[in-house]
Order: structure tokens, then C-alpha cells, then sequence
């Protein structure tokens, strides 16, 4: 009897399942796929990303140097794809049958289910043709998206250019797909997530044909993009335009920065490229174009060349030189032309031979003058290696030989090695300074690039210290990094830069001056040219200064490969630059034209 009750509980049980299911079953058809399938004509709900608008980007004059423009992408999702005229849409895109398979394949191995980028940045009249024949190409849409655009044709480097996001950081940044764009350099790379925005994500009813119907119940569960964040760069675009104007037909560096803030007011590098010619659906080909030219123009000589610092470092040896008691405001030296040291070597003078001081030496340049400084220095200590320690230690003080810790996600730190770097080379101990002489006056294994270059002319401005440079001012609904607001010390003492200062005044301003023919009127314009040693061909020109005398306003680096001597080319360039800066007019406009019309291309 028991075992019959259980029998009729389990068949009470069965039917009781059973009718689980169909009443299940039925609420699935007439509620939930009533609401996401219409059954007179089986609409269905396609999910769309939504991508943001990127920040804008304005200078430092609120002068817009990066905007957006509105583009099409033709998306995919691999699972709905069926067969169609493959021609067709390959016809409509403007693809080859074999781009397109490779592109279905590549689309299907990143994710069957989910939408990704098939073909980006289609032009206006293609997005209209497919869009019109949706029905014919199962699993494809048209999305709206935007681009950028450059209104100003300058500062390709500084602002830097989009790319597809590669597959490192689809494994590792959640908020990446496929297809993608982001920030590959310059300023869209370094502030990516906040000029990205956030995206958001749409409802939208499709029909049979693939065709939009509208957004589902009303887009209650849509959610909107965000636009990221606008940002307010340092650059000064006038004077970024007219540097570029001037260093056009040659290769090399600017850099100029506003001593009392670190923030960079120029940044080029020559030969430099359209920035509009890296958007769109050229830009691949645009980019295989630049990658291989000989003179290449993708390289950032500014962040990431490494040239030696020339006889603009003669004034950093007399700091130190200053500052270690090897010399003092009033020391002299007699030139005779040439200074002899090791096994009757020497290093010859260009000059009159005379007793000349220090601020007279850094205004001819006196090579003499500071190899003489430089064994003072080293023979004030026990050993070569202590000697050396404690000079490299000053120079660092200054950033070099370190990467500055600046806002862009490149640059190279330049070369200052350390005493084991001798060690190795020549033996412990087998080496004294006459074996480094040449670091006197800016040759020999030092390497510096031109930002740094920029910086330590900001710091000797500053009588001492230095901000880090940076490039950007603002960022809309939030502070830029508290780090560029710290003053950076370094190991001199302010009271002796003022004769250094002296000297690199009168470099333009005396008879004998080596860059006298630069001189500006009514601007006190402080400088030091260079000839930068270079095995490959003729030797670069180098110029850094910094104005007005007194609290100035700009401090400048600039480097010119195979300009020769710094007052031929580098030094025009900077105080030409210097004066646009501060006056807004040019009162030499013979050596304007000179340096905008030169040619030095071909110069090896």
C-alpha cells in the first residue's frame, strides 16, 4: 500500500514538472520574447557601443589645435553573419576580397558574439550605401564615431597621433575592443584616459533586414557617452608655428620653456610631418610612408636625441668650478691659443691669446680657459674617481643624465657615466682627467638632448633651480600633477650664477661676443653657442639662451645637425624665436628670411 502511494507521488510529480515547463515555456513567448521579438516581424535587439568624443586640446591662449569630426565605422559581429554578396559590401567599403576575408578572420578569432571594428573611418558616401543595403549584409552596422581633426598644420610631435590599441592592452585595460583607437604619442598618448571619455551603451531595435527600428522601450536602458576630458596644453601655437617656419628645410631641435613655471611653450623637431596625414583610412599607408623615410620625420629629436652639450657646457663646468672652490669670480687664465695636457696634446683656442676671467672666457668661448678649470677642479681631490664622482653628482643636480620625469611617455636620458664606465674602459685607476678633458668643454662621451638642454638653461635663468617641464596647464574638472609645482634645487649655490650670467650677456652683446651679429635691441638676451662634434659629417650648431635678463619669461635650446658653428644657424633661430616671443615683431627681417629660406637637407 505504501509502496503504491509513493508510486502515485512520484506521477503527481512527473505531471506536476511537466506542467512547470509549459507554463514556463508560455510565459517565455508571451511575456519576455513579446517584449525583445515582435513576432509580425521578428525585431530584435541589437546592443551598440557607444564611443565618447575625445577631449579637445587648446594652447595655452585657448587658441583650439585639436578637434573632433564626425566618421563612420562598418562593425561586425562574426555570429549573425551569413551568406551574402561578399563583392558587394568588399565593392561599398572599398576593401579587396582578400582584405575582407582576412578581416572576417581576424574579427571571428577576437570573439564570435561580440561587435568589433571591421572597417574604420569610412567616408560619408560609402556609410550611406551600405547602411541603405543593411538588409543584404547580416551581422554588419554603420556606427557613428568621430575622428580627429588638426585645424592648425603644426606641432605633429608635441600632440602626437591615433592608432589602432594593440592586443597588450586589450589583455590588460577592460575598457578596450577590438578596432579601438587610441593615443600612440605626444599628448593623446600621455593623458589617454582623460581625453578617451567613457563609453556608453545603446538598445537598438533591428528587423529582418538588419535595419534600425529604433532605440528599445524608449532607450530607458541606454546609457550615454561621456566626452572626455578638454585640456589645456602649454604650448604658445604662435610661437610653434613661427619655429617651425624657421627650421624648415633642415633637421634638428627647438625646445622653449617658461623658466618660472617648467611649462613648455615649444617643442619641435625637424623634419617634422602633417599631423591631418595620420587620421582616416590613410593613415597606415601614411605611416609605412614617414616609418621609411631616410630623414626620418617620426623621430622626436627634442625628447629622444642625444647630441653632445658643445661649449654651452663650459657654462656648467664653471659652476661647479665655483662651487668647489677650483675658481673663483676673479681667476685667470693666459690663452696662448692652444691648452696642452698628456703626451704634448692639445686643444686648440680660436682667439687673440690674452689673460682673460671667466665671464670674458664664456663670451669668446675659450676652450684654454676651461680645461684649465677642469684640472683645478680634479686636482683639488685625492683621487680622479672622487673628483669625478663629485662633478657628475653637480651636473645631475640639473637633470641630466636622467629622464626630466616630464609628461611625455618618450625621450631618451642622455648619457652621463658614472666613474665604473671609465673603470671598464681604460682600467681602475689608469685613467685621470686629462684622459676626460674633452667633458671641459662638452665632447667626449656626454650626451644630453635638447629638452634637457632647455631645461638647464630654465634653471641657470632661475639662478638655481628648475621645474619639471610639462606640457600640459589644465585639464578640464581636475589639477594637473602636483610635481610640476615643486622647485628642484641644485647643488650651486644661486650667488654664483650671476658671473656666468654676466658672461652669456655679453655674448651678444660684445664686440667679440660669439654670437654678437644675434643681437636684439631693447631685449637683454643671455646665450651661449656651441659646436657640437659630429663623426658623421659636418658638425651641428647649437644655441641655448634664455630672456629678459631679469625675471625671464623664455629659455630656449635649439639644435641645427650639420649646421656647423652655433652662430650660423642655432643661435639666428633662438633669438629670432626669442624676440616673436616677448614683442610679437621682428626687427631684423634680413636674417628672418635668411634662416627661413636656408637649405641644409642635403648637408651631410
Amino acid at each position: 500500500m505504501k509502496q503504491l502511494q509513493n508510486r502515485q507521488l512520484v506521477i503527481k510529480g512527473i505531471f506536476l514538472l511537466i506542467a512547470i515547463i509549459f507554463v514556463s515555456k508560455l510565459f517565455y513567448i508571451q511575456i519576455v520574447n513579446s517584449k525583445y521579438k515582435f513576432s509580425a516581424n521578428k525585431n530584435s535587439i541589437r546592443f551598440e557601443v557607444q564611443q565618447p568624443a575625445r577631449g579637445l586640446i587648446y594652447d595655452r591662449d585657448s587658441v583650439l589645435i585639436v578637434t573632433n569630426v564626425s566618421s563612420y565605422d562598418l562593425m561586425i559581429i562574426p555570429r549573425e553573419v551569413t551568406e551574402m554578396d561578399t563583392l558587394k559590401l568588399c565593392e561599398l567599403a572599398d576593401l579587396t576580397i582578400e582584405v575582407f576575408r582576412k578581416k572576417l578572420k581576424n574579427a571571428t578569432s577576437y570573439s564570435k558574439h561580440k561587435e568589433s571594428v571591421f572597417s574604420k573611418q569610412l567616408d560619408i558616401q560609402s556609410a550611406h550605401k551600405i547602411n541603405e543595403a543593411l538588409n543584404e549584409f547580416s551581422g554588419f552596422y554603420i556606427r557613428t564615431n568621430t575622428t580627429r581633426d588638426y585645424p592648425i598644420n603644426t606641432a605633429s610631435h608635441t600632440l602626437g597621433f591615433l592608432g589602432e590599441v594593440n592586443q597588450k592592452k586589450l589583455d590588460t585595460k577592460k575598457y578596450y575592443t577590438k578596432g579601438d583607437l587610441v593615443g600612440i604619442s605626444g599628448i593623446e598618448a600621455a593623458y589617454e584616459e582623460e581625453l578617451r571619455g567613457e563609453k556608453g551603451m545603446k538598445m537598438i531595435l533591428v528587423n529582418v533586414f538588419n535595419r534600425a527600428q529604433g532605440s528599445f522601450n524608449n532607450g530607458e536602458h541606454d546609457t550615454l557617452a561621456i566626452q572626455g576630458k578638454n585640456i589645456v596644453s602649454t604650448l604658445d601655437i604662435e610661437l610653434q608655428q613661427y619655429g617651425e617656419k624657421l627650421i624648415q628645410n633642415k633637421i634638428g631641435a627647438i625646445v622653449a620653456i617658461h623658466p618660472s613655471t617648467g611649462e613648455i611653450l615649444s617643442v619641435i623637431s625637424a623634419p617634422n610631418y602633417n599631423p591631418n596625414i595620420l587620421k582616416g583610412r590613410k593613415r597606415s599607408k601614411n605611416y609605412s610612408v614617414l616609418l621609411n623615410d631616410e630623414k626620418l620625420p617620426l623621430f622626436n629629436r627634442a625628447l629622444s636625441g642625444s647630441y653632445p652639450p658643445a661649449s654651452s657646457f663650459k657654462l656648467i663646468n664653471g659652476l661647479i668650478a665655483l662651487q668647489e672652490g677650483a675658481l673663483t669670480n676673479s681667476s685667470t687664465y693666459f690663452c696662448n691659443g692652444n691648452y696642452i695636457y698628456g703626451n704634448n696634446k692639445s686643444i686648440n683656442c680660436h682667439h687673440t691669446p690674452e689673460l682673460i676671467g671667466l665671464s670674458k672666457a664664456i663670451t669668446i668661448s675659450c676652450n684654454s680657459y676651461f680645461c684649465n678649470t677642469f684640472e683645478e677642479l680634479f686636482n683639488k681631490y685625492n683621487t680622479t674617481e672622487q673628483a669625478y664622482n663629485i662633478w657628475s653628482n653637480h651636473l645631475r643636480s640639473f637633470g641630466l643624465g636622467n629622464f626630466l620625469d616630464n609628461d611625455f611617455t618618450i625621450g631618451n636620458k642622455g648619457f652621463i657615466p658614472n666613474s665604473s664606465y671609465f673603470d671598464n674602459y681604460y682600467g681602475k685607476g689608469r685613467w685621470k682627467y686629462s684622459t676626460i678633458i674633452s667633458m671641459a668643454i662638452g665632447q667626449g662621451e656626454l650626451g644630453v638632448t635638447p629638452m634637457q638642454m632647455a631645461n638647464f638653461t630654465a634653471t641657470i635663468a632661475n639662478r638655481g633651480f628648475y621645474y619639471t617641464p610639462h606640457i600640459v596647464q589644465k585639464i578640464e574638472g581636475s589639477e594637473i600633477d602636483e610635481k610640476y609645482k615643486i622647485r628642484r634645487y641644485t647643488s650651486i649655490k644661486p650667488e654664483h650664477f650671476e658671473t656666468i650670467i654676466k658672461g652669456m650677456e655679453m655674448v651678444l652683446t660684445n664686440i667679440d661676443g660669439t654670437a654678437k651679429s644675434c643681437y636684439v635691441e631693447g631685449i637683454t638676451i643671455c646665450g651661449k653657442t656651441g659646436t657640437a662634434q659630429n663623426h658623421n659629417g659636418k658638425d651641428h650648431s647649437v644655441f641655448i639662451a634664455f630672456a629678459p635678463k631679469d625675471n625671464p619669461e623664455i629659455a630656449i635650446a635649439v639644435y641645427i645637425e650639420n649646421g656647423t658653428w652655433g652662430a650660423s644657424w642655432a643661435a639666428p633661430i633662438a633669438t629670432l624665436m626669442i624676440e616673436k616671443y616677448l614683442t610679437d615683431k621682428i626687427s631684423n627681417v634680413y636674417l628672418e628670411n635668411k634662416m627661413i629660406n636656408g637649405n641644409l637637407l642635403d648637408l651631410k
